[in-house]
């Protein structure tokens, strides 16, 4: 037995007894190990679960209260073009070759797309800072651009199920006609601006240290940037400085290239003009995104 033995070579010991964690790494018996090696990443590419995961979870916590973040802004919308139509739709009063109505419409609903898009993603990441749940959307395997685009979805999707909710309560509105003209600017305005206002909204909640500031940020900014983007009016009627003004105001490209969809008709000006818009609308849309995923990438106020 003595002529069998042999020294102790290093390729004796098994796998488990060279590296505590090989039995987790290498491959024993044709079976994968636990964990892959140290550095390899686990997921490679677009973490789809994850990202799907949190588009549900948002788009479940607004359907939660459905009464307030859907059918709400159908009531109020509507009692909007009602008021504005009594005051001053009188007499047929016709706007861009239509009535009143069906010329306040289309900016209405897309008024209250972009408002119920910038409150959705406004709330998620408030909402976790303050509450203390912010770690349950920085925790799991999710890069900051599946973050935002998860979020930025949920309230996109927001805006377009309550775009359809204002629509039809338009609809029971006497003289109030929604035919399309140009359905490519519908889809296409109403995407912009429920995206700008979406990115607009992360923006503010990663800035926003209480709901107070939030709510400064809607009612100083979003509100009157909304209601003097020609939603009542066309900007004709008004001096030249403050149709200069108008046309520094994004809300008002949305508004009108929105309308446009619908009437056919514009005060952005000619075809060209409203093809310029919508290319500006997305040039604008990739900037405040980029200046978005910085934000995220950085940390501020979130992770310090």
């Amino acid at each position: 037995m003595a002529d069998q033995a042999r020294p102790f070579q290093p390729e004796d010991q098994s796998p488990s007894d060279k590296d505590p964690d090989a039995s987790f790494v290498e491959e024993h018996g044709g079976r994968r190990g636990r964990f892959p090696p140290r550095g390899q990443p686990v997921i490679q590419g677009i973490n789809r679960i994850g990202l799907w995961s949190l588009y549900i979870k948002e788009i479940r916590r607004f359907l939660k209260v459905q009464t307030q973040t859907i059918w709400a802004p159908a009531v109020t919308t509507l009692l909007f073009l009602v008021i504005f139509s009594v005051a001053l739709g009188r007499g047929g009063r016709e706007v861009l070759g239509v009535s009143f109505p069906s010329f306040v419409a289309p900016g209405l609903i897309a008024m209250a797309m972009m408002q119920n898009a910038f409150a959705n993603s406004s709330f998620s990441l408030l909402a976790g800072k303050i509450q203390g749940t912010i770690i349950d959307l920085l925790m799991p395997p999710l890069s900051e651009g599946e973050l935002m685009a998860g979020i930025v979805g949920a309230a996109m999707t927001r805006a377009v199920m309550v775009g359809f909710v204002v629509a039809a309560a338009m609809l029971l509105y006497p003289g109030v006609d929604l035919a399309m003209e140009h359905p490519w600017a519908v889809v296409w305005f109403g995407i912009m601006g429920a995206a700008m206002l979406s990115v607009l909204g992360l923006i503010a909640s990663i800035w926003a240290e209480k709901f107070d500031h939030n709510a400064a940020v809607s009612n100083f900014v979003i509100a009157p940037l909304a209601m003097l983007s020609g939603t009542f009016y066309i900007i004709d009627r008004l001096a030249p400085a403050f149709q200069a003004v108008s046309r520094l105001n994004p809300f008002f490209y949305v508004i009108s290239g929105f309308r446009y969809g619908f009437l056919g008709e514009s005060d952005i000006g000619s075809d060209a003009a409203v093809a310029w818009a919508a290319f500006g609308l997305l040039v604008l849309n990739v900037i405040l995104a980029v200046a978005a995923y910085r934000l995220l990438k950085s940390g501020w106020k979130i992770k310090s």
